[in-house]
């Protein structure tokens, strides 16, 4: 599998992006980042069903930068590219894209480390208002990003 990742305001290369293919039980096949032109290349089975997540990685500089992004049921074929938009930290693009980056956390939280945790958390703290759903109760913290969180934080 191969592609591009480019920022969701432009035509913008992101660079060192964590590309990561799974199979369905969540195990890894395999990972690249991505190059300076935002180019990836990932070797998965051909013909297998996979799901690939767009990240950053705790360990580099942009790791508080993007949101994550999640494509599900992916045929893995080198012939058509994968290419993804990355929503940056603190813009919010609409509310599908609301629901990739929430979905993108979820899977993190299933494979990946403690150290992972507080990127994460940082992360979805600036997704905008516009997808929260409403508190169960007035002062208490909204239904979606909270529950999300404290998943998040569990790791911590």
């Amino acid at each position: 599998m191969h592609g591009h990742v480019r920022t969701i305001t432009g035509d913008e290369p992101i660079s060192m992006i964590k590309v990561s293919a799974y199979r369905p039980d969540l195990t890894l096949i395999d990972h690249a980042y991505t190059n300076d032109d935002g180019s990836y290349s990932v070797d998965a089975p051909a013909g297998e069903t996979v799901t690939v997540r767009f990240d950053t990685h705790h360990s580099l500089n942009n790791a508080d930068s993007w949101q994550p992004s999640l494509v599900t049921e992916v045929v893995a074929d080198d012939a058509v590219p994968l290419d993804r938009r990355q929503v940056p930290v603190g813009q919010f693009a609409d509310t599908a894209r609301g629901i990739d980056v929430l979905a993108a956390n979820l899977l993190a939280s299933a494979v990946e480390g403690p150290e992972y945790a507080a990127h994460a958390t940082t992360r979805l703290s600036e997704i905008k208002a516009g997808l929260a759903v409403p508190p169960a109760h007035p002062g208490s913290p909204p239904g979606a990003l909270h529950g999300a969180g404290r998943r998040l934080m569990g790791h911590t």
